[in-house]
């Protein structure tokens, strides 16, 4: 019966759980872009002795600017073929094409060539296939949003600790051109296999024994709009604004982290280069986090949380100088930013209801990329800021 679906072969309360795992799997192969960092210094050196001229790890590293800047382009586009083909075949369509701009990677004869063949179809492949977990998961779990749109990105916030370890090993073994055609047919497998179980719960399904709240800011949808009404409504316009400040300040404090460190609070390199996989391991953490508190106490209220944090961390760092407020303040600030991805699209789903949810969370989600544009630019002290911008372009966070 369409009001008691099954999930795999269980009922839908909890077989959804499994539709978490698969797009948590999936956010985990999307987000190998953030293993980019490994590939700098054998890219460089792969070119500079096929090219005869030295090439620098500033020109490898604009393949991944072109990556993410495509990605941030094809998200909101990506969000009407959702609602029109479905989760499955459009999360298809985006891993094949990801697993193509990886493969296609392996022939590049040149950086530029990068730019087009992984920046341009990957890019795109990930802006594609990156919204329709979130949205399944906000369908089915209208009673755990948060939490569930938490777990499902989730993987994007840890994919850096599996895949740039798993591409060191394999660049050392195989070499650097050789780990892309790896990559290219692994992530397209794996992205096409757990893709296959997507689907949206049947029109107006619920949970046994859930009711939708009563109606109120930020606990049940203001309205079950389309995003052309989205775009009229002040909400709309306080959430985008909400949601690129939280960016803003996670985003700065990211791509500043490591020089900080060093320079200001007197951390030993190697130490701080540990404790940037350990702030790292807060902004994973902090999507079902704050995902979970957003069901509990509603996105605006768990919104007001992160921006007292991030207000108290800042304070902490400036007035107490030294390496324990340093930790802590980073911890919180990089906790926030995984917080913020969780509770926008929680908040999202919230305020205008989930009929036409991928293309409204496509546009919310632009405030990331204006954050991502505009955070690392954000003058550190003079002492740290060329430090800093090169350690912002290997560090920059996963959506």
């Amino acid at each position: 019966m369409p009001d008691t679906p099954k999930v795999f072969g269980m009922p839908a309360e909890t077989g959804r759980w499994g539709l978490v795992a698969l797009g948590l799997v999936i956010n985990l192969c999307l987000g190998s872009i953030y293993s980019w960092s490994v590939f700098v210094a054998p890219l460089a050196a792969h070119f500079t002795a096929a090219l005869g001229r030295e090439v620098t790890a500033g020109e490898v590293l604009l393949p991944f600017s072109v990556f993410l800047a495509f990605f941030a382009i094809a998200m909101p586009l990506a969000g009407k073929y959702i609602e029109r083909y479905g989760p499955r075949r459009v999360t298809i369509a985006g891993g094949l094409l990801t697993g193509l701009g990886w493969l296609l990677a392996s022939t590049a004869t040149s950086v530029e060539a990068l730019y087009v063949v992984y920046g341009v179809i990957g890019g795109i492949g990930v802006g594609i296939a990156y919204g329709a977990p979130v949205a399944v998961a906000a369908r089915w779990f209208p009673d755990r949003r948060g939490l569930a749109v938490g777990l499902t990105l989730l993987g994007f916030g840890i994919s850096a600790f599996v895949t740039a370890n798993a591409a060191g090993a394999l660049i050392a073994a195989y070499g650097v051109m050789a780990t892309f055609a790896i990559f290219g047919i692994a992530l397209a497998a794996v992205l096409v296999l757990a893709a296959l179980p997507l689907r949206f719960p049947p029109q107006g399904w619920r949970p046994a024994g859930w009711s939708p709240p009563a109606p109120g800011v930020g606990t049940a949808p203001l309205c079950e709009c389309d995003r052309r009404t989205m775009l009229r409504t002040g909400a709309f316009y306080g959430l985008f604004a909400c949601y690129f400040i939280g960016c803003l300040a996670g985003l700065t404090a990211i791509s500043i982290a490591k020089p900080v460190g060093t320079e200001v609070a007197g951390v030993d390199a190697g130490l701080a280069t540990l404790l940037v996989g350990f702030f790292a391991v807060f902004n994973g953490l902090g999507r079902p986090a704050f995902g979970g508190l957003a069901d509990r106490i509603s996105p605006q209220k768990t919104a007001m949380l992160a921006f007292g944090l991030i207000a108290a961390a800042s304070v902490l760092i400036w007035l107490v100088p030294g390496v324990p407020a340093y930790v802590v303040s980073f911890a919180v600030l990089w906790g926030c930013l995984g917080g913020w991805l969780a509770i926008a699209p929680a908040a999202t789903a919230s305020y205008f209801g989930t009929c036409d949810y991928p293309r409204c969370y496509g546009v919310v989600f632009l405030a990331y990329g204006a954050g991502a544009i505009a955070g690392p630019q954000m003058r550190p002290p003079t002492g740290v800021q060329a430090s800093a911008e090169e350690e912002g372009r290997r560090l920059t966070p996963s959506p």
